[in-house]
C-alpha cells in the first residue's frame, strides 16, 4: 500500500475515515460506534471490539442494533470500497442490516484499483472464499425523483484504517 493509495482511499470513502495505530484502535472504535452495536471478531493482533459490541447477535439483537462492526479484507482506493468476506460469523448480515457500518481494514490491505483487487480476490476465490460484499457507502437511488440514500443497507459508513498492519 502506498501513501498515495491511502490518500486516494480516504478521499474516495463516502464517510469518515479514522486512521489509527493498532495500539489506539480501541479508543478509535469506541468513537465510531453508536450503541447498541453488533460485530464480528477482528483478525488483528492487539485490536479487539469494545465489550459493548455483541459478537453473537440474535436476529432481534441485530434488528435493534445501531452499529455493525466488521473486518474488511480489502480497501480499494480509487472507489473508496471495502470488501467484506462472507463467513459463518455473519459478517455480511452485520455489515448490511445496521444503520451504521464500521469497517476495519489494515492499511497494508488497501490496494490502488479494481484490477489489483481482483488479483487479490482471485486468491481468496481459489482458496474457497468465493463470496464477498463490495461496499461503497450508503446505497443511493433517484428512481422516483429526489436522491435518497441508505434505503438498502446502512445509511452511514465509517472506515477504521489500522496504519501499522
Amino acid at each position: 500500500m502506498s501513501s498515495e493509495s491511502l490518500s486516494t482511499f480516504e478521499s474516495s470513502v463516502p464517510g469518515p475515515v479514522h486512521r489509527t495505530p493498532a495500539a489506539d484502535a480501541d479508543a478509535t472504535l469506541a468513537e465510531a460506534i453508536d450503541e447498541p452495536a453488533v460485530g464480528t471478531a477482528l483478525p488483528y493482533d492487539e485490536v479487539a471490539l469494545p465489550d459493548a459490541v455483541d459478537t453473537d447477535p440474535s436476529p432481534s439483537t441485530l434488528q435493534a442494533a445501531t452499529t455493525g462492526v466488521t473486518p474488511a479484507a480489502l480497501g480499494i482506493a480509487n472507489y473508496g470500497t471495502v470488501t467484506i468476506p462472507s463467513g459463518a460469523a455473519g459478517d455480511e448480515l452485520v455489515s448490511l442490516y445496521t444503520p451504521r457500518h464500521v469497517a476495519v481494514v489494515a492499511a497494508s490491505d488497501i490496494v490502488p484499483d479494481m484490477p489489483t483487487a481482483y488479483e487479490r480476490l482471485g486468491e481468496d476465490f481459489a482458496a474457497g472464499m468465493d463470496t464477498q460484499i463490495l461496499a461503497t457507502g450508503p446505497s443511493a437511488t433517484a428512481d422516483m425523483g429526489t436522491l435518497v440514500q441508505g434505503v438498502h443497507g446502512p445509511s452511514e459508513t465509517h472506515v477504521v484504517v489500522l496504519e501499522d498492519r
